[in-house]
C-alpha cells in the first residue's frame, strides 16, 4: 500500500487536532479526503508530506516512516498544501526549474515543457507568477507537485480558485494521475469528489466518522432509503394499505405521487408491486432516491 496511517494522534496543547485515526491507501487509488472546517484534514496531509510530526502513531508512504526517511519521503510524493506558497517574483518556467533543480530531474527541460502543458500553463508559462490570476497560480502550485513524477499525490484544495471550465481540466488532470499513481485529496466540492474519487474518507472534530467506497456509504452510513412511487388517481384507501405494508417506515402523499422511507428499498419496491396487482394499482413510476454525498456528509458531520 502506498500511505499508511495508523493511530496518529497530533495535538496542539490541550486540543487533539487529530485523534487517533487509521487508515490504508492503495497505489491507484484516487481517495477523497473529506470534513468540516477545523476537522484535522490539514494537518493530517501535512504529516503524511513530512511537514508536520506528529505526536502519536506511525504514518508509512510506500511502506518507508516519515518520520525515520523525510528526504526519501519528499522525494516519492507532491504536495499541494491549501495555502499554495509561491515565490511571485519568479516567472513561472524559472519557478519550475527551481522546484525541478531541488528534486534534481534529469532532462529537466523536456519535463518542464511536459508538466506545463498537463497542467494547462502554456499561454502564461511567460509571465510572474504574481502576475497571474488565482486559479493559474493554482495550476502552477499543481505543477510544481507533478514536476518530479511522484508516485504520490497531496492535494489539499487542489481546484481553489478555479472557474467551473477549469476545475473540469483539473479534474481531468487529477484523474489521469490517478491511473498510475495515489492521490488523496481533499475538496469542499463534493460533485468533484463523486466524480473523481474510488474512495472516501470523512473526518470530524480529529476523529475519522467514514472510510469506504460512496455505493457502500449510500447503503451503511444512512439508515433510511426514499422509495418513490407516482399512481394513477389513487384512493385514500389505497394509501392506507400501502402504510400498511412493513417494509414501510413513514409515508408522504401529495396529488397521488407516494414518498416512503424504508430500511429495505428492494423489498419495499416488492411489496408495492405486489399490492399493485392485487389492488389493481395502476403505477406510472417506481424507484429509489439514495442518500447523496452532501446528504451522507451532514449527517456524520452535523453539530450534536
Amino acid at each position: 500500500m502506498s500511505i499508511e496511517v495508523v493511530q496518529l494522534i497530533k495535538q496542539y496543547g490541550e486540543q487533539k487536532a487529530v485523534n487517533d485515526i487509521s487508515f490504508t491507501i492503495n497505489k491507484g487509488e484516487v481517495v477523497g479526503f473529506l470534513g468540516p472546517n477545523g476537522a484535522g484534514k490539514s494537518t493530517t496531509m501535512k504529516i503524511i508530506a513530512g511537514y508536520l510530526t506528529q505526536n502519536a502513531g506511525t504514518v508509512k508512504v510506500c511502506g518507508m516512516d516519515v518520520t525515520k526517511n523525510p528526504i526519501a519521503i519528499k522525494k516519492k510524493i507532491g504536495y499541494l498544501p491549501e495555502s499554495n506558497p509561491l515565490y511571485y517574483d519568479m516567472y513561472v518556467k524559472e519557478y519550475l526549474q527551481f522546484i525541478g533543480g531541488v528534486h534534481q530531474i534529469k532532462n529537466l527541460k523536456a519535463q518542464i515543457a511536459k508538466t506545463i502543458e498537463l497542467t494547462g500553463l502554456s499561454i502564461e508559462e511567460k509571465k510572474k507568477i504574481g502576475q497571474l490570476s488565482k486559479g493559474y497560480k493554482q495550476r502552477v502550485g499543481l505543477a510544481a507537485a507533478l514536476i518530479h513524477d511522484p508516485e504520490v499525490l497531496i492535494l489539499d484544495e487542489p481546484t481553489s480558485g478555479l472557474d467551473p471550465n477549469q476545475i473540469i481540466e483539473i479534474r481531468n488532470v487529477i484523474k489521469e494521475q490517478g491511473k498510475n499513481k495515489t492521490v488523496l485529496f481533499s475538496s469542499h466540492i463534493l460533485q468533484e469528489v463523486q466524480a473523481l474519487c474510488d474512495k472516501i474518507i470523512i473526518i470530524n472534530k480529529g476523529k475519522i466518522v467514514a472510510n469506504d467506497r460512496l455505493n457502500n456509504m449510500q447503503h451503511t452510513q444512512t439508515n433510511k432509503n426514499t422509495v418513490l412511487v407516482e399512481f394513477e388517481n389513487l384512493t385514500e384507501e389505497q394509501l392506507q394499505k400501502i402504510q400498511l405494508l412493513s417494509t414501510v417506515s413513514t409515508l408522504t402523499c401529495v396529488n397521488s405521487t407516494v414518498t416512503i422511507e424504508t430500511l429495505q428499498p428492494e423489498e419495499c419496491r416488492k411489496s408495492i408491486l405486489q399490492l399493485s396487482l392485487t389492488e389493481n394499482l395502476n403505477i406510472i413510476s417506481l424507484h429509489t432516491e439514495t442518500k447523496s454525498l452532501e446528504d451522507i456528509f451532514r449527517t456524520l458531520t452535523r453539530k450534536d
